[in-house]
């Protein structure tokens, strides 16, 4: 997100995405998304899913 690979508005992975994509436990995936939400970084939509938040 902060190199710009995921701009703001973009959607993001879901947990096992990117579990797979970084080649990480899907725990340690939720755990870094639940992070990210909290701190305003990310947004989750219901039913449409989590996207970068807007600056």
């Amino acid at each position: 997100m902060a190199d710009g690979t995921y701009p703001p508005g973009s959607r993001v992975p879901g947990i096992v995405e990117m579990g797979a994509e970084f080649n990480i436990a899907a725990s340690t995936a939720q755990k870094a998304l639940a992070h990210l939400r909290t701190t305003g970084v990310v947004r989750t939509e219901l039913g449409l899913g989590t996207f970068v938040a807007d600056k």
